[in-house]
């Protein structure tokens, strides 16, 4: 049956009379006899409040929704990456002084940005705040996408605190350097002021507060953790004017720039430190959340918004399947959610989400918190048109979100349901959620074998009407299966 059955879910598509596929794939004394059949399936908006934020990317920006007209604002938290073996040169060959000892020349943050909103509005003037932390995000605990360091007391009265102008175009390079083939699009943030620490004593900057650091404390560069925990718990990124700009932050640098001076040469140093994925970041994510409730609560669609927005919920008709196909053997199981066009031809709308993750509503959190990866059992992924996000192949234009087999899911929910009943009768009553999935947009990363190795929840601005609803006002979502037997 096995064979048999991979056959049939190929040729379950085509407009044959399924009937009769099984008199051609086996022997006449054990005609296996295939029935397929289409269940309704019901959907409806649920908000997500906020979603796990320690993420692959840190998003910046604060845009209204061309949509909804209702604002969204992205801000972020990094702490810094340490090299394997951090070098200065000697202190006495350090050329600039302050106090008597050894001086940075310059000290600056850099934001490299990619995947702006709008190119069009690549010049909008923006302001931002960054601040110091007081302590540093710390391995292990979960930070959600309302987690604001500021609100949470963990910003340092008195440490660093700078205001930045700027805007995704970076008018403040040359026009030879932008244009250049390997410039790579950024926001500087000079960070040259005076700097006092938090025992009171006044640096000439940042950057020499960190050099001298390192010659007295070598102790406090020996890794990532000590360094955040001794000396630098981080920066918070935080939009203070401006409407037009989001971006993708996908590196950040904190480098100090020295001039050392030896008998024979002159040459201009740098400590490079990386905010990246081995240290910890999160985006916090400021809705409108009133806009969000009553975008949930429209009845003839459901929505798919990010970032932390909007999922659409769906309940399989797991017990109608099965129990009216006792004694079969469920082949394949093929779920198609159309998109609905965007009512506005406005070029300010945004992209619908590119990939989604569909999961056990019970497991949502869980998924996450765990660092799951889909299984193809009980969470699945698939592309927009499509589109297969981990092999890249099977784009049609089709407007869709296709899961192409959940058999495999229906089969353990039913299951699941059947060894629930066994021990409690009102089993169904205590778990409600028992047969919905949700739909959530997410990122991926993958592996050199084109594994999926981890997810996150998709924090760029994307949107989508899904048909669906509790007063659903096109066409029935339908569940597509393909059963067989052997006589």
């Amino acid at each position: 049956m096995a064979a048999a059955a991979f056959a049939l879910v190929a040729i379950s598509s085509c407009e044959e009379d399924g009937m009769n596929i099984g008199q051609s794939l086996t022997n006449e004394g054990d005609k296996l006899v295939v029935a397929t059949e289409s269940f309704n399936v019901t959907t409806r908006t649920i908000m997500s409040d906020s979603v796990l934020s320690l993420s692959a990317d840190c998003y910046l920006g604060s845009v209204r929704d061309p949509q909804t007209g209702a604002d969204v604002v992205s801000e972020f938290t990094t702490q810094f990456h340490l090299l394997e073996k951090v070098s200065i040169a000697e202190e006495n060959e350090v050329s600039n002084r302050y106090n008597g000892r050894a001086s940075a020349d310059s000290c600056d943050l850099i934001l490299y940005i990619t995947s702006p909103f709008r190119d069009a509005d690549s010049l909008t003037a923006m302001k931002m705040l960054i601040s110091e932390m007081t302590s540093p995000l710390e391995e292990g605990v979960r930070y959600y996408s309302n987690f604001n360091p500021m609100q949470a007391g963990m910003i340092r009265n008195g440490g660093l605190r700078k205001s930045h102008v700027f805007s995704y175009s970076n008018l403040a390079e040359l026009d030879n350097v932008r244009t250049s083939s390997s410039y790579q699009n950024c926001i500087r943030i000079p960070l040259n002021d005076p700097y006092t620490a938090a025992d009171g004593t006044i640096y000439k900057n940042y950057g020499t507060y960190l050099m001298l650091q390192y010659y007295d404390h070598p102790e406090y560069f020996r890794n990532s953790y000590t360094f955040a925990h001794r000396l630098c718990p981080g920066f918070f990124f935080q939009i203070t004017d401006g409407m037009g700009f989001h971006a993708k932050v996908s590196d950040i640098g904190l480098r100090t720039y020295y001039t050392a001076v030896t008998d024979t040469t002159t040459a201009t140093g740098v400590l490079v430190l990386a905010g990246t994925r081995e240290v910890l970041q999160t985006t916090c994510i400021t809705n409108d959340s009133e806009t969000l409730k009553a975008m949930a609560a429209e009845t003839q669609h459901t929505y798919l918004k990010t970032p932390a927005g909007l999922f659409t919920e769906v309940t399989l008709p797991v017990a109608e399947m099965k129990q009216s196909h006792e004694g079969d053997s469920l082949l394949s199981a093929k779920l198609t959610l159309q998109r609905l066009n965007n009512q506005s031809s406005d070029y300010r709308m945004l992209p619908a989400p590119q990939t989604l993750l569909m999961v056990q509503k019970d497991s949502l959190y869980r998924f996450f918190e765990n660092n799951g990866v889909p299984d193809n059992i009980m969470s699945y992924i698939t592309g927009f048109n499509n589109y297969d996000p981990v092999k890249g192949a099977g784009y049609s234009n089709t407007n869709t979100y296709t899961f192409n087999n959940l058999s495999a899911l229906i089969t353990a929910l039913w299951n699941i349901r059947k060894e629930g009943l066994r021990s409690d009768p009102m089993w169904e009553q205590h778990h409600p959620d028992w047969n919905k999935m949700v739909l959530v947009p997410v990122t991926f990363s993958t592996n050199t074998s084109s594994e999926v190795t981890s997810v996150h929840h998709d924090m760029s601005l994307s949107s989508a009407r899904l048909v669906g609803g509790p007063d659903n006002a096109n066409a029935p979502i339908k569940i597509d299966a393909v059963f067989a037997r052997f006589k």
